[in-house]
């Protein structure tokens, strides 16, 4: 959202630092996944946004997007999320056969790699103030990238979760 996350900061003493920002409650939509290629144990991150929240035919594009990109069989585990499990979906995992798709126990957000990725992403916008969606979608995409590119923080986006990054 446009109204910034805060959070504590430092300043010299007597300096409380002001943050300040338009009381607007504009917003980006993003998706993302994080992917584990199970011979070589490489991370990803794969992620798409919009100006909007996002209806089925975006879900389902997003699969479409990492089925485009990964290959071999593709396992989503994903939240419970009620558009998770709608017919196009389910029908989209019949019809592509090396997509299955599951779900994370009920209420159990610490178990899924990808809400850490979000939590790193929030911490590293905190204190920020962008004066548009624009200017909040170049950073959140940045702090995404940058993220993409550290092998280090996808692997402690999972390890933190206390899961085994492979199956075998």
């Amino acid at each position: 959202m446009l109204a910034p996350t805060v959070l504590r900061t430092w300043a010299p003493r007597g300096q409380t630092p002001l943050l300040r920002h338009w009381a607007r409650h504009d917003r980006i939509s993003v998706i993302s996944g994080l992917s584990v290629s199970p011979i070589r144990q490489h991370l990803g991150l794969y992620y798409q946004w919009h100006h909007h929240n996002f209806h089925l035919a975006e879900v389902c594009a997003f699969l479409s997007h990492l089925l485009r990109h990964l290959r071999g069989p593709v396992i989503v585990l994903w939240d419970r999320l009620r558009l998770h499990r709608l017919a196009p979906v389910l029908d989209l995992c019949r019809r592509v056969p090396r997509l299955r798709l599951e779900s994370f126990p009920a209420y159990a957000p610490e178990l899924n790699p990808d809400e850490y990725i979000w939590t790193l992403t929030k911490k590293r916008l905190a204190n920020g103030s962008p004066d548009d969606r624009y200017r909040l979608a170049l950073a959140v995409t940045e702090e995404l990238e940058a993220c993409r590119a550290s092998q280090r923080r996808l692997r402690g986006c999972i390890t933190h979760t206390g899961l085994p990054l492979s199956h075998a």
